[in-house]
């Protein structure tokens, strides 16, 4: 299980520099004597320094908020273009963490530059805090450091992270659409049930006439619901509850779903199409910063986002450590299109592997793209029939003895 990070206080200081100026700012440290120690190696003769004062009620700086993948996107982005303009490792933590309006980012990047003037390198630092850095992420940040460009790997992992995460949120927005509408109309449904249908009902006693199947019909449902609304949402907490917590710890259950959602009509094509992406960016990223093949295709099972694509590329990788070729060896999965095979042989045969996958991961990042915009333009007329269906349906049934009564009349 993973242990939250304990935050590092940060000391506010008055003092001089070589020169005899005056200067003042803020530092991270575990302890007043370390944050003394690193001062004086950075020529501040330290005159005054205590812990910096919490703000009263939280206001009046950075609030602390989780820290999301698209934090640690930008957070890549700003430290390769910071590295790129030539700004040491430590100054760029510097001036990143205290710009931050995230408490819990300032207090991490600033944890950084803390370990890092320890004299740790650049990877083991990452590695203290895993909730946010992955083993991928460090090993790209570790090739880097041993190959001496730090700053053109940083370059990389900000695109991988950025690319990555716009995959993600393309994702997201085909699935949000139908069940948020989905959820509304659930909502909508259970209140005309609750207490709109019981006042037509009052109101239908008094008629002394048989009501037609269709408003009966309507009625029972309605007393199902008042009657039983309590187990109905306790069976539906009980189901989200168990299937989240099987779907964690089960594996054969993530098999299943994930086998079953790349089957689902619609649906399956996209996930199918942004498994594969992730698949060619990952390797792409990993291969050009000079991981070996092998250990490449490692940190790439963890990132496909599909157990079925895992334990394929676990297999790519068991038959690319015997000799095989990438390209055959990812034809015997049985789970990427030919053109992806082709593509991934010619690299293979060009010496430009890294290349031909990041045409790859593009293509089928545009084709994610246009999926979900087609998807959505589909679901629009679909969800709206639906809900026209459903409600006004609710509605007819309780108009229909009106209608009898005026027929009558």
């Amino acid at each position: 299980m993973a242990t939250k990070e304990k935050a590092t206080p940060i000391f506010v200081w008055e003092g001089a520099d070589r020169n005899g100026n005056r200067k003042k700012g803020e530092v991270q440290a575990k302890n007043t004597a370390l944050a003394k120690a690193q001062l004086r190696r950075e020529g501040i003769n330290v005159l005054k320094i205590k812990p910096k004062p919490k703000p009263l009620f939280g206001l009046g700086g950075p609030r602390k908020k989780p820290v999301t993948p698209l934090d640690i996107a930008i957070f890549s982005r700003q430290m390769a273009t910071m590295m790129k303009a030539g700004v040491p490792l430590v100054q760029s933590f510097e001036i990143v963490g205290n710009g931050h309006e995230n408490a819990t980012m300032q207090e991490m990047i600033l944890g950084l530059k803390a370990e890092v003037e320890s004299g740790s390198s650049l990877t083991e630092s990452l590695k203290k805090y895993p909730l946010y850095f992955d083993d991928l992420y460090c090993n790209l940040v570790q090739a880097g450091e041993h190959a001496g460009i730090l700053d053109s790997i940083l370059d990389r992992v900000a695109t991988y992270k950025e690319k990555t995460e716009a995959l993600k949120a393309k994702i997201k927005k085909a699935m949000f659409y139908p069940i948020a509408v989905i959820a509304v109309a659930v909502i909508v449904v259970t209140i005309l049930l609750m207490f709109v249908i019981p006042e037509f009902e009052d109101l239908f006693s008094g008629f002394g006439a048989t009501l037609p199947a269709p408003t009966l019909v309507v009625v029972a449902m309605s007393h199902f619901v008042v009657d039983y609304w309590w187990a109905m949402f306790g069976g539906i907490g009980a189901f989200i509850f168990f299937f989240s917590y099987f779907k964690k710890r089960s594996l054969k259950m993530r098999q299943f779903l994930d086998r079953l959602s790349l089957k689902l009509p619609v649906v399956g094509p996209i996930l199918e199409k942004a498994a594969i992406a992730r698949y060619a960016r990952t390797l792409e990223t990993m291969f050009a910063a000079g991981t070996p093949l092998v250990e490449a295709l490692g940190s790439v099972s963890g990132a496909v986002g599909n157990v079925v694509f895992s334990d394929g590329v676990d297999q790519i990788q068991q038959e690319v450590s015997t000799g095989t070729q990438l390209n055959k060896a990812m034809s015997n999965a049985n789970l990427f299109p030919n053109m992806v095979i082709q593509m991934t042989a010619i690299g293979e045969e060009a010496g430009s592997l890294d290349s031909m996958l990041g045409k790859v991961a593009d293509f089928y990042e545009a084709e994610v793209d246009n999926l979900v915009d087609g998807l959505t333009s589909l679901l629009e007329p679909l969800i709206m029939s639906f809900l026209g269906v459903v409600i006004g349906g609710l509605v007819v049934a309780m108009y229909l003895p009106i209608f009898q009564m005026g027929n009558v009349v």
